[in-house]
């Protein structure tokens, strides 16, 4: 007798069986789905609790994270000791100086101090064993129009892709309130004009940042198998139209507008896995980090 045969009939007994004595039987095919692959990191930039380093990111570890996201041009020794020490993983590392000596900016030496802190930031994340770091792109204002950012930035960028190439960490754009790449098709376009993959420069998603003016789930769906890092962030559109654009921030984590389970299927359709990184409003104190993590478990279970 074949093996599929002996199969199918031992089936059929199990299932005949399971009739009589009125238990269901699920047939082979019909398996549970696996759990997503996904780690939980918090933005130390969030971390609000008092204390050291090293108490700061123990209370994050006995909270239930797995990593934390430190920033570029920190104490490269003291950061090694506390990871050693907690455990926690760096799941990437956010530039210090993209925001004050933007890659953007009219200046030219300014725009060279922000290429340096892109640099730092990368050497930095491959000392702590990071393979990504977060970069704000610019910043488009009166002094800086559109276009203009646009070519400064690439420009700029692309001066960072030999570094990390070299130290195989990849640099990671974040959709911000910039007034610069506002919807899912220019961040393709971006990173196309760049012209590297996404392990040498690619996406890192803010959940939270596009609620003002899109849906979480469509950029997902455009960004793709661009997207190396997501920041889990709530936001809250019915706050924000009713006090202000800010408003819309402050909100815990499952308690705003966004389309959770919508946003959890676009991640999983992308194939995304790996870090997840909270930069979200709580983080002040044991009670606030246990909150968080418990919130992104029942986000992850969507």
């Amino acid at each position: 007798m074949s093996a599929v045969m002996t199969s199918r009939r031992t089936f059929l007994q199990s299932a005949t069986l399971a009739a009589l004595s009125g238990i269901a039987v699920s047939s082979p095919a019909q398996t549970a789905p696996k759990p997503r692959q996904l780690k939980k990191a918090i933005m130390l930039g969030t971390l609000g609790m008092k204390g050291t380093l090293l108490e700061r990111l123990q209370a994050a570890k006995d909270a239930g994270y797995d990593g934390v996201e430190p920033q570029g041009g920190m104490n490269q020794q003291e950061v090694l000791d506390v990871l050693g020490k907690t455990g926690l993983q760096a799941a990437s590392v956010c530039c210090h100086t993209h925001w004050k000596q933007t890659l953007t900016h009219p200046d030219e030496k300014i725009r060279e101090e922000g290429l340096q802190g892109v640099l730092q930031t990368l050497r930095d994340a491959k000392a702590y064993g990071a393979n990504s770091i977060l970069v704000v792109p610019g910043v488009c204002n009166e002094e800086v129009s559109y276009d203009v950012a646009w070519e400064r930035s690439i420009a700029q960028i692309k001066k960072a892709v030999p570094l990390a190439k070299e130290l195989g960490v990849a640099i990671s754009i974040e959709n911000v309130w910039n007034n610069f790449i506002l919807s899912p098709l220019e961040a393709v376009r971006f990173l196309d004009e760049i012209g590297e993959p996404s392990k040498v420069v690619g996406w890192h998603f803010d959940i939270g940042n596009v609620g003002r003016y899109g849906w979480a789930e469509q950029w997902i769906k455009v960004l793709g198998k661009r997207i190396n890092r997501i920041h889990v962030k709530e936001y809250d559109t019915k706050k924000m139209k009713e006090e202000g654009l800010y408003k819309g921030f402050d909100v815990d984590l499952t308690q705003g507008t966004n389309n959770w389970p919508a946003i959890m299927k676009a991640l999983d359709e992308a194939g995304y896995s790996g870090w997840a990184i909270s930069e979200q409003r709580g983080g002040i104190n044991p009670n606030g980090l246990k909150m968080l993590t418990d919130r992104m478990d029942q986000i992850f279970a969507m």
